[in-house]
């Protein structure tokens, strides 16, 4: 399986703030499982900019691409807009698992917009742009990725290729 993980930030993508969250998914998704990131970005806050390396990635073969920013209320968080117009289906469970347990950490969780859902054999799945809630995010999704994904390629009995670690 091969990851991609896709900054959204208008002054990270003018080189204004250092993208912490892009580096933390990286680190967490090497040391917890075997899945090689493959594709790293950062874009701007515009729909067409996100959803075309939406797309590119997905065409390229990447199997999981996690999104971090974009998902709140401010007028230039479109992250879940881009999302909606690349994904052929929504997997709302993701989006709602996360929001239902963010919302044991924080009550600002319920002011996540972030989505999830799947593009040919492609998951994709927005995720805050905090860093502390990027790892929260990531503890509640690392349980059943594997089997997600297992599940998307049509490979159940390939478990043990995603082995978590």
């Amino acid at each position: 399986m091969q990851a991609g993980i896709l900054t959204v930030s208008d002054r990270a993508s003018r080189g204004e703030y250092e993208d912490k969250a892009g580096p933390l998914i990286r680190e967490i998704l090497t040391s917890r499982t075997t899945w090689p990131v493959v594709r790293q970005g950062v874009v701007a806050d515009e729909v067409d900019e996100i959803a075309a390396a939406l797309r590119a990635w997905c065409a390229e073969g990447v199997h999981l691409i996690l999104t971090t920013g974009g998902t709140g209320f401010a007028p230039r968080d479109v992250t879940p807009e881009a999302t909606k117009a690349v994904i052929e289906r929504e997997t709302p469970g993701i989006a709602e698992a996360l929001r239902a347990e963010s919302l044991k950490i924080t009550r600002h969780a319920m002011l996540s917009r972030g989505v999830a859902g799947i593009r040919g054999r492609t998951l994709i799945i927005n995720l805050p742009g905090n860093p502390k809630a990027v790892k929260e995010s990531l503890d509640i999704l690392l349980p059943v990725l594997p089997h997600a994904l297992d599940l998307l390629t049509q490979s159940p009995h390939s478990e043990s290729q995603h082995r978590m670690v």
